[in-house]
């Protein structure tokens, strides 16, 4: 029998880290403790030189339901419920990515409260939806800045929580038939700014305004259109491809892929091109490359964060 347990599950296997969501009883939507756990996990895989790409998938053929909901419902005094009876049917989300605080437009009379949320002085119920929101967001900031290659693969629901977790990823494959999401407007909440900025830099203001706005879901098809899916496969074939995929990236250059990723995601300043530049003057990468080219045989590169 399956363990109801949630859970973070870690595997190893050439060169490629594969984070799963695990918490059956909610469709794997993500608790305070897992949400803790995932900065801490990444830190030690980043740290790991024999990993050269990371997934992030979820078990059951489910991606992530969200946060769990039944962890901010006991502190408002609604019992212990989960929200499978409620929001989209998806067995979480609460919504730690939106519930006030980060992103809010603060009252000038309590912006410099470290306390306040949405402008609001902390309360008994207030704090609990600041500490759940800050917990997310820590989350989601440390698989943002994962320093390799990251890969969000997603079957069913990948929804507010859970569709903040893939749009940290650098890329996301997808099954057909899953359906993403971001619904703070189901539970009147303020999703915060940093995530907000992530997903309309992904799918473009329109789209980000539609999905923030309604809390609709959207199918493969749209998410493939607008970017929040890079690749969809049918469900069969889709582990065979991302083991591919993921197998490819292990044996690029890892030089490339970082700079690469750094410059990317964000302003650049001059002493990181600088630092960038040496990096690739003093090392081997470009003659091991040209040097593989020239002999018609596979590459193997060297550098290593």
């Amino acid at each position: 029998m399956e363990s109801t347990e949630a859970v973070l599950d870690t595997q190893r296997h050439n060169g490629v880290a594969t984070v799963t969501i695990r918490h059956p009883a909610k469709r794997n939507a993500m608790t305070p403790a897992m949400w803790r756990q995932l900065p801490v996990l990444l830190a030690a895989l980043a740290s790991d030189t024999s990993v050269r790409a990371l997934v992030l998938t979820g078990a059951n053929g489910t991606f992530c339901a969200g946060a769990d909901i039944s962890t901010l419902r006991a502190h408002l005094g609604h019992g212990g419920t989960d929200e499978a009876s409620g929001t989209h049917g998806a067995g979480g989300e609460y919504e730690p990515d939106g519930t006030q605080g980060s992103g809010a437009v603060n009252d000038p009379r309590t912006e410099n409260d470290p306390g306040a949320v949405n402008g609001t002085p902390p309360t008994a119920t207030t704090a609990p939806a600041r500490d759940a929101q800050e917990l997310a967001v820590a989350a989601e900031d440390a698989l943002a800045a994962f320093p390799k290659p990251t890969l969000a693969v997603v079957r069913g629901h990948c929804v507010g929580g859970g569709c903040q977790l893939a749009a940290a990823c650098d890329l996301r494959f997808a099954a057909e038939g899953a359906l993403f999401g971001v619904t703070p407007a189901k539970l009147g909440i303020v999703y915060p700014a940093t995530s907000t900025r992530r997903l309309v830099r992904l799918v473009g203001p329109a789209t980000a305004k539609y999905l923030l706005f309604s809390g609709e879901l959207i199918g493969t098809g749209r998410a493939l259109l607008c970017g929040l899916a890079d690749e969809v496969h049918p469900d069969g074939d889709l582990d065979a491809r991302v083991a591919a995929f993921t197998e490819l990236l292990a044996t690029r250059s890892q030089l490339t892929q970082a700079a690469a990723k750094e410059f990317a995601d964000g302003p650049v300043d001059a002493a990181r091109v600088a630092y960038w530049r040496r990096e690739s003057a003093a090392g081997d990468e470009l003659a091991e490359g040209v040097g593989a080219f020239l002999e018609r045989r596979a590459p193997r590169f060297g550098w290593s964060l």
